[in-house]
């Protein structure tokens, strides 16, 4: 039985990117073993298992149309994360899936790194684990 525990004092937003990349992981690495992570190395930038949980999350997240949507409605990059409450880092992520699909879209704003969530400050009485 795989089990994904999330720290409910987190940002709605974080506990729903976590929880989509850890289903990342489970789906895509599923007979890797137990693993956990910390705040002080949450992610391993070179990692190529951290980059596909990233775009995994990206696209169970963000349906294609609605992220082009907010895209051409707007144009802003920052405020279309907003408005599909993901964090710009993950938009960032599904910009590249647009693109590897064949669509022609702006470079965005940010280039995300695969740790990108070792940044986001915690609630002051954590116990050091984000997930």
């Amino acid at each position: 039985m795989k089990v994904i525990t999330i720290n409910s004092d987190l940002p709605e937003i974080v506990r729903r990117y976590i929880l989509a990349h850890e289903l990342g992981h489970a789906v895509l690495h599923g007979g890797s073993g137990f693993r956990t992570f910390h705040d002080t190395a949450l992610y391993d930038e070179s990692s190529a298992a951290e980059k596909e949980a990233n775009l995994f999350a990206a696209e169970l997240l963000m349906d294609d149309e609605k992220v082009l949507e907010e895209i051409n409605n707007d144009g802003t990059f920052f405020t279309a994360a907003a408005i599909l409450n993901v964090p710009m880092e993950l938009l960032d992520f599904k910009f590249r899936m647009l693109k590897w699909k064949g669509y022609k879209l702006v470079e965005p704003p940010v280039t995300s790194r695969n740790d990108f969530l070792k940044d986001v400050p915690l609630p002051e009485n954590h116990d050091e684990d984000y997930a």
